[in-house]
């Protein structure tokens, strides 16, 4: 019988100072033999097998250190000395038209990659880096299929105007319009396609974009080919999504005993049933997520293709969303590597059916009714609120099952976005670069909504059909010229870049509706087309220089040109300025071991807005009028031709941004982050004004009137807990402080101009904001309730605030629906195969309107005549008897901590793979609050038929070959 020989390998660990490094893995290349040095850096590993083995020493924060040995009978001895590794810092980084490291930075740039992404059935991009970036604050819209998120940068800079930041897909910025057919513009791009992002916050980072970056910017770069033998990567998930909580109504006895008490009248309208109809809307919901992508290259040539399919059910019956993504890139060098091009090509297509209205019908719908009529002959046998000719009740909620299954709303949406770039470096000065970028996006959307002539909806009509399309396209060229030099005899480094930029908008929209169900006859006039268009030109430069690699200095320029501004006030000037300071080069701080990063970091910049209005909101367009109105001139009527309201003196929204940092790392890099405090003040805020009767063609108009300021800190830390062999443990932290306060909303300054905002449910014109100098924007305007002995309110009894013995003019600015803190907190922990993840965040201090409860939660909703609808079950503490729409009752502390998504998973090393792991995600795992609503985290801060965001379970299994 033989035995293998083994021997055995014994040494140190050393770093570059020779002082050993305990804890440092130590380990034999293709096995799992190695061994953990102790605390004088002493390492031993026996059970070697003799001959020819490769070494490799490990630790955190050092380049790791590979040494080729001959294993005999005897201990060899194999010593190790190794180097910091400033990878981190020589990180090479997407900024706008270009790339620096990460050490060179001046800006406030925040990088992610796609090993950092959130875990789970991510199905649009922005969930994936949710919650990991200070200073961002991204919130899904609803929990409906493919819904979008709204995303801000430090709070946004506008009010009226567009508070997104700028989305930059492989050079081509998107346009934010929407896209018919689908509810999310950005769902048509796969996450599994996306690399990195890169997210640029201050203007210093952000001016280079000028007029569209006073949101802030995000950088998305997609995966690339890479040149040697192929590679195949498949993903697969599939998920089970269930409702965690439903609004909290009268049950069928409580309603029943709510009724007979206080609406006698109405008790012969009592059913006998006892329904959930939240219950019978909701569903176990099923998602599959399946991605396969090509990588290799043939001959120097890298390429990458990739198909993506998503089959995602929502919670709510019908509702459905079916997409399909391409992506192919393809990438070559000619001309000696002087000349490199590079091709993305992204395709999507998107299928969705749409579950509308039925949330509001489920909450109010009568519990005391079945779901079907004793009458199968009509209104496909469900049960509805009939009027005295027995026709359905148009002022009665809708029976929510049948508006499910009766209505067919679906919507279809097909997406392109191109681009090529040439990078040329030319040969006679190889120091000058010429790039060009040019691109497009091109989308089309369609649907349509049918209710047949035989549903209780639209019955008197005889059912109804729309339909509706819309065409957007982009196009976009970049071009500048780049010049690096170093100068060593002066210790400089020189980066000069002076470009140019073109962008061109148009959009086309157009609905057709007023059909009845057989989809030809007409009941009103079909809607008009709107067509859109405008363009933005821009020539800019860039200046970046550093000192010594410690005294860095960046500078840009930017000059938009936008169709949307009259000639007098079409160009925008926005410049940047940035300094930074590697205060650890200084020989001061080079003997202090602990510190391995600190770099000081100044900024001040300009940005723009121009988006708030129509395309030219300067010029008097004019469209014909309704045929049907007519001006009479004596015997004579005709058709007129009327200009929409204008405003020739618009200009710009600007931004100007100072911020201060400090980046720090200790302990050779085990423990960095960023601490930065800013200040943003907008001024000339696009906003609709009340103006004179007979000044303008309508009583508000569009003027540069306000002014906003923002101010805030932004801090995150990452910790590299744990690194050994078989163990490590990474942890991040940040935390976003953030305030936003009108300083001006009048033309004349007037502290005590006010305007209106954020329409709520129960009549029309309802509004629970306003917008006053001094506060915040997000205030809710409400009476202070007044409550009894028992902490119950009082119905109709307000706080006398300004004392002049009545309470009906005594509403105050209460409150915000921004919180004032939010925070993100992560954790990253292996062990050997295993991994098991989490990623949670929370708001503080941000508040909800709980319209819900508001526009129902009284026993005067039981008193309408012919019907019956449900109440909140809140009224059975209130017992309010008619609505009390601006108690600050109904303002809610909506604060929460909330577990986005926790993974477990396992890698398996298999041979001729390489490597098969499978894992398991729970996504939306738990949420601590006191909002007594559906969910605390609702955009807006009017919680109104919430679509809810489900909890998710899901298995996945990707395969590497």
């Amino acid at each position: 019988m033989a035995f293998a020989q083994t021997g055995s390998i014994k040494g140190k660990v050393l770093d570059e100072t020779n002082a050993p490094l305990p804890g440092a893995a130590v380990t034999i290349d293709g096995t799992t033999i190695g061994a953990t040095t102790d605390g004088n850096g002493n390492y031993t590993i026996t059970g070697v097998k003799t001959g020819n083995v490769t070494v490799t020493a490990k630790f955190l924060g050092y380049v790791a250190l590979k040494k080729a040995v001959t294993v005999g009978n005897t201990a060899v001895e194999v010593n190790f000395s190794l180097k910091p590794d400033n990878q981190n810092l020589n990180e090479v980084v997407v900024v706008g038209y270009g790339t620096q490291k990460k050490k060179d930075l001046t800006g406030s740039v925040t990088s992610i990659s796609a090993k950092d992404f959130n875990q789970g059935p991510v199905t649009t991009p922005e969930q994936l880096i949710t919650g990991k970036v200070s200073g961002v604050q991204i919130t899904s819209n609803s929990g409906a299929p493919g819904s979008g998120s709204t995303i801000r940068i430090r709070g946004g800079a506008s009010l009226t105007g567009s508070n997104d930041p700028l989305i930059v897909v492989d050079g081509i910025p998107l346009s934010n319009n929407g896209i018919s057919g689908v509810s999310n513009p950005l769902s048509l791009i796969n996450p599994d396609d996306i690399e990195s992002y890169n997210i640029l916050k201050d203007a210093s980072a952000t001016a280079i974009f000028g007029s569209r970056a006073s949101n802030g910017v995000i950088i998305i770069t997609t995966k690339k080919g890479k040149d040697g033998k192929l590679h195949i990567d498949f993903d697969s998930k599939s998920s089970l999504s269930k409702v965690t909580k439903e609004v909290s109504v009268l049950s069928a006895d409580q309603f029943r005993t709510a009724v007979k008490a206080q609406s006698p009248g109405q008790a012969s309208l009592l059913g006998t049933a006892n329904t959930d109809w939240q219950s019978l809307i909701y569903r176990p919901a099923y998602t599959y997520d399946n991605n396969l992508s090509i990588t290799g290259g043939i001959k120097g040539l890298p390429y990458r293709l990739s198909v993506g399919y998503l089959d995602q059910d929502g919670i709510v019956k019908t509702d459905n969303l079916k997409r399909t993504t391409v992506a192919f890139n393809i990438s070559h060098d000619f001309l000696h590597n002087s000349l490199k091009v590079d091709l993305n090509l992204k395709g999507s297509h998107t299928l969705s059916h749409f579950a509308a209205g039925a949330i509001g019908n489920a909450i109010a719908f009568d519990p005391t009714q079945p779901v079907y009529s004793n009458d199968k002959s009509k209104y496909g046998g469900y049960f509805e609120w009939l009027d005295g000719s027995g026709n359905p009740n148009t002022l009665a909620p809708r029976n929510p099952v049948g508006l499910l299954n009766q209505q067919d709303a679906q919507g279809r949406a097909t997406r392109g976005i191109g681009t090529l770039n040439v990078n040329y470096t030319f040969p006679f000065l190889k120091e000058l670069q010429f790039n060009a970028t040019v691109g497009g996006d091109l989308s089309d959307g369609k649907g349509y909504t049918f209710i047949p002539a035989s549903a209780a909806s639209n019955f008197a009509q005889g059912g109804s059909y729309s339909h509706y399309f819309s065409e957007l396209y982009t196009y976009n060229t970049d071009y500048y010229l780049k010049y690096t030099k170093d100068f060593k005899e002066i210790k400089s480094h020189l980066d000069l870049q002076a470009g140019y930029s073109y962008q061109y908008f148009n959009s086309y929209y157009r609905t057709f509706q007023g059909y009845k169900a057989d989809k030809t006859t007409p009941v009103g006039s079909a809607a008009s087309p709107s067509y859109g268009q405008y363009y933005i030109e821009s020539p800019f430069a860039r200046l970046n220089y550093a000192f010594n690699e410690k005294y860095l200095l960046t500078a840009t320029i930017r000059d938009d040109r936008s169709s949307r501004f009259s000639e007098l006030h079409r160009n925008g000037y926005f410049p940047s300025v940035a300094f930074a300071w590697r205060a650890k080069e200084e020989s001061f701080l080079k003997g202090v071991d602990f510190l391995s990063d600190l770099k000081l970091k100044a900024g001040y910049g300009i940005t723009g807005q121009q988006d708030g209005g129509d395309y030219f909101p300067y010029l008097a367009v004019y469209e014909p009028s309704n045929t049907a109105a007519q001006y009479q001139f004596g015997s004579t009527f005709v058709n007129t031709l009327r200009s929409d309201r204008y405003n020739a003196n618009l200009k710009w929204e600007s931004t100007a941004t100072t911020n201060l940092a400090l980046d720090y790392g200790l302990f050779n890099g085990r423990v960095n982050g960023t601490i930065e405090f800013y200040n943003k003040k907008t001024k000339d805020l696009l906003i609709y004004t009340p103006i004179p009767a007979g000044t303008n063609l309508s009583n508000y108009i569009l003027a540069n009137i306000g002014n906003l300021t923002t101010k805030g800190v932004d801090f995150n830390i990452n910790v590299i807990a744990v690194a050994t062999k078989d163990i490590n443990w990474k942890l991040g932290y940040n935390l976003s402080l953030n305030k936003r306060k009108i300083t001006n909303i009048s033309l004349t300054s007037d502290p005590n101009q006010t305007i209106a905002v954020t329409g709520i449910p129960g009549g029309v014109g309802n509004t629970i904001g306003l917008y006053k100098a001094g506060q915040s924007p997000s205030a809710f305007y409400v009476y202070q309730q007044v409550y009894d002995q028992n902490g119950l309110p009082l119905e109709g009894v307000y706080v006398d605030r300004n004392k002049n013995g009545s309470s009906s003019d005594d509403k105050y600015l209460y409150k915000q629906s921004e919180p004032k803190a939010f925070m993100g907190f992560n954790s990253d922990f292996s062990y050997k195969q295993w991994n098991l993840g989490f990623s949670a965040r929370a708001n503080l201090g941000n508040y909800l309107y709980n319209a819900q409860s508001a526009a129902n939660g009284a026993y005067a909703g039981l008193k309408f005549s012919g019907y019956l609808g449900n109440l909140p079950s809140s009224v059975l503490q209130t017992q309010f008897q008619q609505y009390q729409l601006y108690s600050d009752y109904y303002v809610e502390n909506a604060s929460f901590v909330r577990m986005d998504y926790a993974t477990l998973g396992y890698t398996f090393h298999i041979k001729g793979t390489h490597n098969l792991r499978a894992s398991f995600n729970v996504n939306n795992v738990f949420v601590i609050t006191k909002y007594k609503g559906l969910d605390p985290e609702v955009n807006g801060g009017v919680d109104n038929n919430f679509y809810p965001r489900p909890r998710v379970y899901t298995l996945g299994l990707n395969l590497s070959l």
